[in-house]
């Protein structure tokens, strides 16, 4: 019993620490909270520059909240910076194409498309933006789904296609993450 009663103590203990950790924000301010983890086995050497193409296919499944892959990307990107890597060594390019361009809608269109005022995807591209990512959207994506650039987020980038520019990209050096 009291072999019991010691493992539930030291498993409500390990809970409640966890559970009291708080999330942290180290690059993008705001949006893709992460946890400081000790001890770990595999970091990142201390200024190392660090280049990432984001490759952004998978849609939001709930337009009335920002998406889940969105705010992965200020993930990745905070994931970085909690193992020490700085902005200025840390170079994030995200390429948006197939259902995901719908989350780059203005706020007008995502109205039209979704009946909801605003589009919550831009608070998180705006901190996305500021914290230094660059965001492109693949010019055919546009084209296959009649959308013109006054139609999208207005910091976005139009790149020929998605295809091309990771490509590009890779033969530059830069690690593909999909999404």
């Amino acid at each position: 019993m009291k072999k019991i009663y010691s493992l539930l103590i030291m498993t409500a203990f390990i809970c409640s620490s966890v559970l009291a950790q708080e999330a942290e924000f180290p690059i993008v301010k705001g949006y893709g909270g992460i946890y400081e983890i000790e001890n770990v086995v595999e970091q990142l050497e201390d200024g190392k520059q660090v280049k990432i193409i984001v490759e952004l296919v998978s849609g939001n499944e709930t337009p009335e909240e920002y998406s889940f892959w969105v705010n992965n990307i200020a993930r990745l990107m905070n994931l970085h910076g909690i193992e020490g890597v700085s902005p200025a060594n840390l170079d994030v390019k995200v390429i948006v194409h197939g259902p995901a361009v719908f989350d780059l809608l203005s706020h007008g269109n995502y109205f039209e498309k979704y009946r909801i005022p605003k589009n919550p995807n831009i608070a998180v591209l705006d901190a996305l933006d500021e914290a230094g990512a660059d965001i492109i959207i693949c010019g055919q994506s546009l084209i296959m789904r009649d959308l013109g650039r006054n139609e999208i987020w207005e910091k976005t980038h139009v790149a020929t296609s998605a295809l091309t520019t990771i490509t590009k990209n890779v033969a530059d050096g830069y690690v593909l993450i999909k999404f």
